[in-house]
């Protein structure tokens, strides 16, 4: 919710993030992007009052470019759970057709190049307590993020994802991590600020590297929880041939997932916390080896120790 673009920021959504890691899109910084708006036909009238609302207050007070709203041909259908393999929140819609259609007809008609869309999520209580107390999993953002990829795998668009639900019961108690989600009913207005100045995706056979797009090997530094380094963009930049990126391993930012440097066959640095990253980003940015900064951090040099095949030596004593 308490969420505004800033200059130095890209606001990328995660299918495109992994895309560009891999070198197959770039980013193209924008001005201005003109957005469109995709309501879930599953959404009760008062709900879908209170988004447009929300909208129309972004348009007159903070001069967001939204263009217009379509409402999905049939309910979407969301539904979500945690996987049991491995503890995240995942999640689908029923009707994926629906949204492409609506997503669509803003593209095709309305010139849009960003789309927002506000799915009716399922309203229960189902891990909601820990999330607001600051620990836990966000059990929607799974399949929010499933939402979005379609979205944008599909229209290489900048997209995200707002969920309408009805407000949960006050709690005295909320984390200060979690209560910037408790200041409304909708995430709506965040969704539209970063879309309004997202970066537009271009791939590969439509771009030109003299137009100033952003490109993978203009990454000089990736920072990311230590234990969720296995997902395609992280194993992408660590991977690269070229131009190979520092890769900085939080450990205090702990995930259900057991991704490792280690288990994956990274390499990376790690540090405790997000004010060590920041230290370590710091030093390499001015080219400076991080190791360097540590007491012990730095060995004696080595000598060279020339190896000698059985070859060579055979062609030496035959020189003889």
């Amino acid at each position: 919710m308490l969420y505004w673009p800033m200059p130095n920021v890209l606001y990328v959504e995660g299918y495109a993030l992994d895309r560009f890691a891999e070198g197959l899109w770039a980013l193209q910084p924008v001005h201005q992007n003109k957005i469109g708006l995709v309501f879930d036909a599953g959404m009760e009238e008062e709900l879908r009052i209170c988004h447009l609302q929300v909208a129309d207050a972004a348009r007159a007070s903070l001069g967001l470019p939204l263009m217009e709203y379509i409402v999905t041909d049939s309910p979407l259908k969301v539904e979500k759970w945690i996987d049991p393999n491995c503890g995240k929140s995942t999640g689908r819609i029923q009707h994926p057709d629906s949204l492409l259609r609506a997503v669509h007809t803003l593209v095709s008609q309305s010139q849009v190049n960003a789309v927002a869309v506000v799915g009716r999520f399922p309203d229960d209580d189902e891990g909601t307590e820990d999330y607001r107390q600051g620990k836990g999993i966000d059990t929607l953002a799974g399949v929010e993020a499933v939402i979005s990829h379609l979205v944008v795998k599909e229209f290489q668009i900048p997209c995200a994802h707002a969920p309408a639900l009805f407000p949960d019961s006050l709690s005295s108690s909320v984390s200060p991590r979690s209560a910037a989600e408790e200041i409304g009913y909708t995430f709506l207005p965040c969704v539209l600020a970063g879309l309004s100045a997202a970066p537009q995706y271009v791939t590969a056979e439509n771009r030109s590297y003299n137009d100033g797009y952003l490109i993978a090997g203009d990454v000089d530094s990736v920072i990311l929880p230590a234990d969720a380094c296995g997902g395609d963009g992280a194993l992408a930049f660590a991977r690269a041939k070229n131009n190979k990126p520092l890769i900085v391993a939080v450990q205090e930012n702990e995930t259900v997932l057991k991704d490792t440097p280690e288990k994956v066959g990274i390499r990376a640095t790690k540090v405790q916390n997000y004010w060590e990253a920041i230290g370590v980003v710091a030093a390499h940015k001015a080219g400076i080896n991080p190791e360097a900064l540590r007491r012990g951090g730095i060995d004696n040099v080595t000598a060279h120790t020339r190896k000698i095949s059985s070859s060579q030596m055979h062609h030496q004593v035959y020189s003889l």
